[in-house]
């Protein structure tokens, strides 16, 4: 590892932990139709799927906490004429979910209370469930629907007529329609519902302005003539899509819809597989998953400094068609699992996966959970037709975790994923060692802080002042230890890091000392003792020649040693920046130890 950084992350060590057989949810009979969706979508109480059924189009709800072999017969939401090809929950309503059929129609559906899948009733007597809402309006098949994630009831459907209509649900009719123009292949909400983004079979990419009913960009997306999928990356300016090249090689990319002309850094190439790519946004941990459909592998990637950064792979022998995440209020944190998904197998069963954080669980991991959104949404459906917008509240995981229910978190409360008391007590050493620098430090510049420097300057200037002193001083044949004393420090070119903030300290006192011994014994340079009223009337006789040749042999060894003095300071100097520096890497390195 010598010479190698590796980058800190929470994350950096997450596994996908699958699930036994028997703790499946067996006997699924899963939709055969080939329409590009997932299938299936999850939320923390139940599961929906596209069922294979005759008559008509129908699509299944599973409780999550039934899991095991299903009955043979089971009660299906059935209403439709044709095939189901997409369903969604309503994000602030766990029994409440929409559904798209080839039919053109979109219905509603509100899941019985007590619902289960285990009656006891004979076979023939088991009832299906039927809508509660019909929206018309689609005169081709809706492949898509999508409930908006920060108002309530309003709901968006793309159709093969190729438009999007946006749907108030409390109202039961369509208030907007966004033209597209092509077959829509995915679509998602920004984190406060006012924006929707779009791929399409045009290869265009789409930032809409749903209320203004028209695109704010429109710009080239992936080349390759496969589906392309894209999802909003939660409350960042940021959309995160996948597709193919051009050589159909799977490709990643992140945008800015800001300036969308191009990629942030380009498309990253993924591999070669035929399977499109269904990618998932977790606010929580900033992670992106990317689940290859016809595949059994889940990639999961952390977005960090405006670029994703690989984790590691799920890999599985079994390939899935559907894939489904639930919202962070619906994970196992007495586990430290972060994400959990759900995917088809063989269209016959369906497998949860557990995304899972390797630490202790023995409290509440509140760097890992931090406040998500709960069931309220931030506006009315009335209101965002109106023009209004807004982020849900947030509610804390720990109230959750506790068994006390949902909380809501202040908007003004920091959020616990941000607080950091470790660097706090780490940073002792640094503070201490720059409160030592500023009274040796010369005039000369430094990276330490512009105030300390200007202090630094007015003492040494003090200090050179005081030579000028009217009274005389006696020569002293010792002048020089007092710099010895300080080059010995200063020809130390390294030291342990244990002890880096006690050697400045030390060094610091011994460059005040070496102040504190000029100012006390050093010849005075440039001032020559007064003469007396008798040497005044006297004529000047030969004996005082020498007395003035030692008045300036001792200005030039005075000047010669302040500037001896100055340099051994500068040398000072840099090496306690050279400390400081070094201690800095010390806090930061203890840092990222604490977070890993």
């Amino acid at each position: 590892m010598a010479g190698r950084f590796v980058r800190s992350s929470k994350y950096r060590h997450v596994f996908g932990r699958p699930t036994r057989k028997e703790q499946c949810y067996d006997n699924v009979r899963v939709s055969k139709n080939a329409f590009d969706t997932n299938l299936i979508k999850a939320n923390p109480e139940y599961i929906s799927v596209n069922w294979d059924s005759s008559g008509g189009g129908a699509f299944a709800v599973i409780p999550t906490s039934e899991r095991g072999r299903l009955p043979e017969r089971i009660p299906l939401f059935r209403g439709h004429t044709a095939v189901v090809l997409d369903t969604d929950w309503n994000p602030f309503h766990d029994d409440l979910i929409a559904s798209g059929s080839d039919d053109g129609k979109v219905f509603l559906w509100r899941v019985p209370e007590d619902f289960t899948l285990h009656l006891d009733v004979p076979v023939d007597e088991v009832k299906d469930i039927g809508p509660v809402g019909k929206l018309s309006g689609h005169p081709k098949k809706v492949g898509h629907v999508l409930f908006n994630p920060a108002a309530e009831n309003v709901l968006a459907s793309a159709a093969g007529d190729f438009t999007i209509k946006l749907w108030d649900i409390e109202a039961g009719s369509s208030k907007l329609s966004l033209k597209v123009g092509d077959v829509i292949q995915s679509m998602s909400w920004s984190a406060n519902g006012s924006l929707l983004v779009t791929t399409s079979r045009d290869k265009k990419l789409r930032i809409w302005d749903t209320r203004q009913e028209k695109p704010a960009h429109e710009v080239a997306g992936h080349a390759g003539a496969k589906n392309s999928r894209a999802v909003w990356m939660g409350e960042h300016d940021r959309v995160a899509t996948t597709g193919f090249s051009r050589m159909s090689d799977r490709q990643l990319a992140l945008w800015d819809i800001r300036t969308p002309q191009q990629p942030v850094d380009g498309f990253q190439m993924l591999d070669s597989i035929s399977g499109v790519c269904m990618p998932f946004w977790d606010d929580g941990t900033q992670c992106l998953y990317l689940a290859g459909k016809g595949d059994g592998n889940i990639r999961y990637y952390e977005y960090e400094h405006d670029k994703f950064e690989y984790l590691s792979e799920y890999k599985s022998a079994d390939p899935q068609r559907g894939v489904a995440f639930v919202p962070k209020r619906g994970v196992n944190m007495h586990e430290n699992e972060v994400m959990r998904a759900y995917k088809t197998v063989n269209d016959s069963y369906i497998e949860p996966i557990s995304f899972i954080v390797p630490r202790r669980a023995e409290s509440f991991q509140e760097d890992i959970y931090p406040p998500t959104v709960g069931l309220k949404a931030a506006v009315s459906s009335k209101e965002w037709f109106e023009g209004a917008e807004g982020l849900p509240p947030k509610i804390s995981l720990e109230s959750i975790y506790d068994g006390q229910g949902i909380k809501e978190v202040p908007s003004d409360a920091p959020k616990p994923a941000t607080k950091a008391p470790e660097p706090i007590k780490v940073a002792e050493p640094k503070k201490e060692v720059l409160e030592s620098t500023p009274e040796p430090t010369p005039t000369t510049a430094l990276r330490s802080p512009p105030p300390p420097m200007k202090e630094q300057g007015a003492t040494m200037m003090a200090a050179a002042t005081k030579f000028q002193d009217s009274e005389p001083v006696e020569e002293d044949e010792d002048d020089g230890s007092s710099f010895e004393e300080v080059q010995k420090p200063v020809e130390r070119t390294s030291a342990t890091k244990p002890a880096v903030a006690e050697e400045a300290r030390e060094e610091t006192a011994s460059a005040t000392k070496a102040v504190q011994d000029v100012e006390a014994s050093e010849p005075q340079p440039a001032v020559i003792p007064k003469p007396t009223e008798a040497e005044v009337s006297s004529p000047k006789t030969v004996d005082e020649e020498p007395v003035a040749e030692t008045g300036a042999t001792s200005v030039e060894s005075s000047e010669r040693e302040i500037k001896n003095l100055k340099a051994m300071m500068a040398q000072q100097s840099r090496q306690i920046s050279s400390l400081t520096k070094t201690v800095t890497e010390l806090v930061a390195e203890v840092k990222a130890l604490k977070a890993s």
